[in-house]
């Protein structure tokens, strides 16, 4: 049984994919693993295919472009227990593998390099990568997610093949390293870290990565498998802070330390209130939806709510809040009749009105979120044969 398989992506490597291959080639011989060299190569047009294979290495078309793409086809073709995979362009050292073996061996399921453990060569790592892309998207990643590690974008890592294959990656870009990361981490995989080398690449041309484009594909797949950063948090806020303003500002104009707040103040804080809500709103179906595809693990405390949650009882609260909308509008329709239906103050219309938009509002947001909660929680059968010309059953409950 093969134990172990190096893997590198390949796309015009012809300058760095002997060296590469041979301290792979050094490493399984020096420390007797039984194990393969797998390149996964991307449509390569310099010969580099050719010069894989003649030095023993098995070569893996990939016909879909892009890094993820061409790391997700080895993984499937690897026949390793383990894999251990790495940029082909000698900016890692195949020949110094010996620790993220270790790890694997001792039941880790990812082990990530960690460049600024391990050092970082001189002009290997473009300054921008060096002090602001990598340690701001790793810090974020740590934060969101609490995973243990230091260098998110490292391209040297090991990890049981199985357990990755079993996280369903397919980001086909860049993010796919950071994805990998997020999702170990989300599902519950022993992640941990060895310290690992960085050397200048051995290319005469420029790299694959676009700084500026593939650091926001990261930062918005961070995002992406965050809901409750991106909207619990925030709209848990707005929706406290709006709420609280609005209420103070019903009664009439309040002062503080001098400064008084009105009508303005009331719009505001009605935005807040409305934001607030529909951002928690997209956070419940963010996470059904996520739960659902199994892109995030189930969580008794958020089953528990969502239990609680029926397309009824959002059509009963929605409904409430909708009819005190309309009979605060009639409210403020009366008064404005009882003054003759002329002119008004401001201030004491703008009252019932901003609360019958708010209430209002909120109710309708309520009962659609509840109807779309109703569609995604949706349990679909698997499809069977398809007449031609015949539509799809509806779903059913």
């Amino acid at each position: 049984m093969t134990e172990l398989t190096i893997l590198m992506p390949c796309l015009n490597e012809a300058e760095t994919i002997e060296t590469c291959i041979r301290k792979a080639r050094g490493y399984l011989e020096r420390s007797g693993i039984s194990g393969e060299i797998v390149i996964a190569d991307n449509g390569s047009t310099d010969g580099s295919q050719a010069m894989a294979e003649a030095l023993g290495a098995r070569v893996v078309d990939v016909p879909v472009k892009g890094y993820g793409a061409a790391l997700g086809a080895g993984i499937e073709a690897a026949r390793g227990r383990y894999v251990i995979m790495g940029d082909s362009d000698d900016s890692y050292d195949f020949s110094r593998l010996d620790a993220f073996v270790e790890k694997l061996r001792g039941g880790a399921d990812l082990v990530m390099g960690n460049r600024f453990r391990g050092g970082i060569a001189p002009s290997a790592m473009p300054p921008l990568h060096r002090y602001l892309g990598n340690p701001v998207l790793s810090t974020i990643g740590r934060v969101l997610f609490r995973a243990p590690v230091g260098d998110f974008h490292c391209g040297l890592r090991g990890f049981s093949r199985q357990a990755i294959l079993g996280l369903k990656l397919n980001t086909p870009g860049m993010e796919f390293a950071s994805e990998m990361v997020i999702k170990a981490t989300i599902m519950g995989l022993k992640v941990t870290e060895v310290p690992t080398t960085l050397s200048p690449d051995g290319r005469s041309r420029p790299p694959h990565l676009r700084s500026w484009r593939d650091g926001w594909l990261h930062l918005k797949l961070l995002l992406t498998f965050a809901p409750n950063w991106l909207f619990y948090y925030p709209g848990m806020a707005l929706l406290a802070v709006g709420t609280a303003v609005f209420l103070a500002l019903l009664g009439g104009p309040v002062a503080i330390a001098g400064v008084t707040f009105d009508i303005a103040s009331l719009i505001l804080a009605s935005a807040l209130v409305l934001i607030g809500f529909q951002l928690v709103c997209f956070y419940a179906l963010a996470r059904l939806h996520t739960v659902q595809a199994g892109l995030l693990p189930v969580s008794p405390r958020f089953e528990r709510v969502s239990q609680q949650i029926t397309v009824d009882r959002a059509c009963q609260v929605g409904g409430i809040l909708v009819f005190a909308g309309i009979a605060a509008a009639v409210g403020a329709v009366v008064v404005w009749g009882q003054a003759g239906w002329g002119d008004l103050n401001p201030s004491v219309i703008a009252r019932p009105a901003a609360f019958a938009v708010v209430t209002a509002a909120l109710g309708v947001q309520a009962i659609m979120a509840g109807f779309l909660w109703g569609l995604i929680g949706q349990r679909v059968d698997e499809p069977g044969p398809r007449i031609a010309g015949a539509r799809p059953a509806p779903a059913r409950a």
